[in-house]
């Protein structure tokens, strides 16, 4: 139940979604003043959530610092988090990334100049549909082609959220005792949250965030006042990781 509830959430704390419930209602209303107000609160919620500089700014606040390459001591294994690839997007002969492909990008790269010595991707499938192939198989084959011996790479395919990354991560790693010292690879945007379930599940681990979404600080006319898509897109995204942070809290997942 709380898997199908999370998914429905994310809906329901999307922006577009508040400005067009504003616009649909200031539309409808017969009370001029009511309707008046529902208008301009929708522009004015336009306005904010599609300027680049705030997002921007907001994002930079709530991403950790990035951890340099040549900073990083070796681990026994890196734990890489999916929720990057689609599973049902035909021709099947290949991985089809979304965004964050630099989960298992920076994994490898970390394994090829000996930082890692193994590799585990846990991940299951986060569709409320049955898939082809599930998210570690398919990152599993983006480090094979990259090189990567398969006998150091581990999966754990059952995991549906990152509570769920955490527990079933823990059980793997209880059949592989040599394994220690950990590295766990995810978006800087979830690193947060992923580190927080790992910790209450009793795994200690290090962060090491990749998938930046923001940019260097801009003042330009462009980022300033030109309103931008993107960046209500980008809201949306972070919002959806703050409730899912709070939530994971209260439950004490995290």
């Amino acid at each position: 139940m709380f898997f199908v509830l999370s998914k429905l959430l994310q809906y329901a704390v999307s922006p577009l979604l508040w400005i067009l419930g504003l616009l649909v209602f200031g539309l409808i209303s017969k009370k001029a003043p009511l309707n008046r107000n529902c208008l301009r609160a929708a522009v004015l919620l336009l306005l904010f959530f599609t300027n680049p500089f705030l997002s921007n700014e907001v994002w930079l606040a709530w991403e950790p610092a990035p951890v340099l390459m040549r900073e990083v001591k070796t681990y026994d294994a890196g734990i890489v988090l999916t929720g990057v690839t689609e599973g049902n997007k035909a021709p099947y002969d290949r991985v089809h990334y979304g965004e964050g492909p630099e989960r298992i990008l920076d994994a490898i790269q970390l394994y090829k100049t000996g930082r890692l010595k193994k590799i585990i991707i846990s991940g299951g499938s986060g569709s409320l549909s049955a898939v082809t192939r599930t998210e570690a198989s398919n990152l599993r084959q983006t480090a094979l082609y990259a090189g990567v011996p398969a006998q150091d790479i581990l999966l754990e395919e059952r995991s549906r959220n990152t509570r769920e990354n955490a527990l079933y991560t823990k059980e793997l790693l209880q059949g592989q005792p040599q394994l220690h010292k950990l590295l766990l690879i995810t978006s800087a945007f979830h690193m947060r949250r992923a580190q927080g379930c790992f910790d209450q599940a009793g795994l200690q681990t290090d962060p090491f965030p990749t998938d930046f979404r923001t940019h260097n600080r801009s003042f330009a006319v462009d980022d300033l006042l030109i309103p931008d898509p993107e960046a209500l897109q980008k809201w949306s995204h972070l919002i959806h990781e703050w409730v899912g942070y709070v939530t994971y809290k209260v439950l004490g997942y995290s």
